[in-house]
């Protein structure tokens, strides 16, 4: 079991003098919508890191579907670090040996630095009349959403809509899987990942509704979308906790570890948690959380753990091949 890293406020924990090492490549493997936010915080980690050690380095960034990230890391990619949509992609690459067991207790949150929930974004003036998951299911409705099988959001919207059912008057397994069922059926495009999703909905122009990560329904409602579209909220979403960890191989090999400990743990410092909240994730730092409150509604949120009862238990009862997705994609 690995020991927690803990972040100080006088410097970062576990990092070493490498000013010694050449200016070195390193790659985030990341889910589809954090492209903009590693950008800038790339930068802004690079002069710490400089500053701090006089070393140089090359960042790189990949960024996809995250279950089809996590896979590409198994089958070879070398990530120093991976920051993907879930913890599940994580244990994927875990139980292949290229991270220790135990990923999640060596950063704060569960290594899980921000959070973010499922939002439905629509088109100006909401012409449908969406509010809430069960008018996701009425006739007529189009919905624009990732594959399951491929994205990290997409699994976080599909146990939303499940989690929402469960927790309506007599709710059981028998109605969320009728309501999910129904939600599929309304389906037009099913885009592998959710920045596929974000841009058929807002640049093709296809569908009533898109279902998305909040930062990406925030992206989409700032700038020239601002009166284009709006977010509605429903009346309970899911608390997703997207989920970092160092490649435990990869950094042994190439002498990152100690760059991938610093990368890892800015994003717990005041700077990180900014830049966090700039791109529209909501920051864990409780003292960042109260100068953005007004960016991010208080939602009625519910766990994967309380509901699902782990990622594990979810990924197998759902998701695995012949599983209820697939199940229910079958029968619609």
């Amino acid at each position: 079991m690995k020991k927690i890293i803990f972040v100080s406020l006088l410097g970062l924990v576990g990092l070493g003098n490498t000013s010694s090492y050449a200016a070195k490549e390193f790659l985030n493997v990341s889910y589809d919508p954090t492209r903009e936010f590693y950008q800038e915080y790339n930068q802004n980690f690079a002069t710490y890191w400089k500053k701090r050690t006089g070393q140089e380095v090359d960042f790189k960034q990949s960024h996809g579907g995250s279950g089809k990230q996590a896979r590409a890391v198994v089958d070879g990619l070398q990530a120093d670090v991976v920051t993907l949509a879930l913890a599940n992609d994580i244990d994927e690459i875990a139980n292949v040996g290229l991270i220790e067991k135990g990923w999640q207790k060596e950063f704060p949150n569960n290594s899980a630095p921000y959070t973010s929930t499922i939002v439905f974004l629509v088109r100006k003036g909401n012409p449908k009349n969406i509010k809430d998951w069960n008018d996701l299911t009425k006739t007529g409705v189009e919905i624009i959403t990732p594959n399951p099988k491929t994205g990290g959001a997409p699994r976080w919207i599909y146990l939303s809509a499940w989690g929402y059912a469960l927790k309506q008057p007599n709710g059981n397994d028998v109605k969320a899987r009728e309501l999910v069922k129904k939600l599929y059926k309304n389906v037009k495009v099913l885009d592998s990942g959710a920045r596929g999703s974000l841009t058929t909905f807002a640049e093709r122009g296809i569908g009533d509704v898109l279902l998305s990560w909040e930062n990406e329904a925030l992206l989409a409602t700032q700038g020239l979308g601002k009166d284009k579209y709006e977010i509605i909220y429903p009346s309970i979403s899911i608390l997703a906790e997207p989920s970092v960890a160092i490649v435990d191989k990869t950094v042994d090999k190439d002498g990152n570890r100690n760059l991938a400990k610093g990368y890892l743990n800015y994003l717990y410092s005041p700077q990180g948690q900014e830049l966090a909240a700039k791109y529209n994730f909501r920051p864990r730092n409780t003292q960042v959380a109260a100068k953005y409150a007004s960016k991010f509604p208080k939602i009625k949120l519910f766990t994967i753990d309380d509901v699902f009862g782990g990622w594990a238990k979810a990924q197998k009862t759902h998701f695995v091949n012949g599983a209820i997705y697939d199940q229910i994609s079958s029968e619609k």
